[in-house]
């Protein structure tokens, strides 16, 4: 099984040499490296001259350069459509350093057969588990992380695979019969939530979501979205698009839902954002939500503006 590697980067080329450094190590070896700088020209050039062709193993490393910020989801299909004859797709952050054994576990279990995308175990530098996938809770528009907090050594496996509605978009496999049956990840959602909408996309088509926990990804959460500041120092984007691409994910996926939804969620961002203090975040929060509930897609032009003058 030929693996194809899509990693997104945005000017953060320090992140993505760790990342290839872990790869170089990977006790499984038929893969290529596929990489969507999403940061501009001159930080297309600045990562391309600090990345090897090849890894020690000889398993080739392709950079892109976006025409524009695309956000994650238009970048992984930019590496997905630069890489047609692979067999899977490890979709992995930039910001991830996979065990050694991490690719060779998840191809082994999807594999097996039985399902068409596979996550695995993301764990934090506190050896404490980050996500082994997650619930979605379609009333409240919000969703549920599996495992968090708990000692990355002491997983409980048993009947995990079937409470998962989602895996990470920090690390999945995913097979070429989800591709072709589900189809690309949405590009409207920009960032947040996009693997959210994808995996429950693939739910109702009768895909399976697999997990591998034994494929271990240690994930520096947050380095190029700062999704894991505290609450009060998070920037408009990151909440704005957290808040609005929830109300999206409900609308696109449980549309039933919706109108409780819309209420539950607002409850939800109040209590969350006066708890912490965090009047300014409120408001971008209380953009974010309405953008959702009012159908608003794509990147967010003020955002982007304020990112590319930092």
């Amino acid at each position: 099984m030929h693996v194809a590697v899509a990693i997104v980067g945005f000017r953060n080329s320090g992140d993505i040499i760790a990342c290839l450094g872990a790869l170089s190590r990977a006790t499984y070896a038929d893969f290529e490296v596929v990489i969507c700088e999403n940061g501009g020209e001159h930080s297309y050039r600045s990562l391309v001259a600090a990345l090897p062709a090849r890894l020690p193993g000889g398993q080739p490393v392709r950079t892109i350069c976006a025409a524009e910020n695309l956000g994650y989801a238009g970048g992984v299909n930019v590496c997905v459509r630069a890489s047609p004859h692979a067999d899977a797709w490890w979709i992995l952050n930039p910001d991830t350093v996979p065990d050694s054994t991490a690719l060779e576990y998840l191809v082994q279990r999807l594999r097996a057969g039985d399902c068409e995308l596979v996550g695995g175990i993301l764990y934090g530098t506190n050896g404490r588990i980050q996500t082994l996938g997650g619930r979605w809770r379609p009333w409240l528009a919000r969703a549920e992380a599996i495992g968090r907090g708990q000692s990355a050594d002491r997983v409980p496996l048993q009947s995990l695979e079937r409470l998962i509605d989602f895996v990470s978009g920090a690390s999945m496999l995913v097979s070429r019969r989800f591709l072709d049956v589900v189809g690309p990840m949405r590009e409207d959602y920009f960032l947040y939530c996009e693997e959210v909408e994808w995996c429950l996309r693939g739910h109702a088509h009768g895909m399976r979501i697999a997990l591998a926990p034994n494929a271990r990804v240690l994930h520096h959460q947050g380095s190029t979205t700062g999704s894991a500041l505290p609450v009060r120092r998070r920037s408009w984007m990151q909440v704005y698009l957290d808040e609005r691409n929830k109300m999206l994910v409900t609308r696109d996926c449980f549309p039933s839902h919706i109108t409780v939804a819309i209420s539950a969620a607002l409850l939800l961002l109040l209590i969350r954002y006066t708890r912490h203090t965090a009047i300014r975040q409120l408001s971008f929060a209380l953009q974010g939500w309405w953008a959702g509930v009012t159908d608003r897609r794509g990147p967010p032009s003020i955002g982007l503006r304020r990112e590319s003058n930092t």
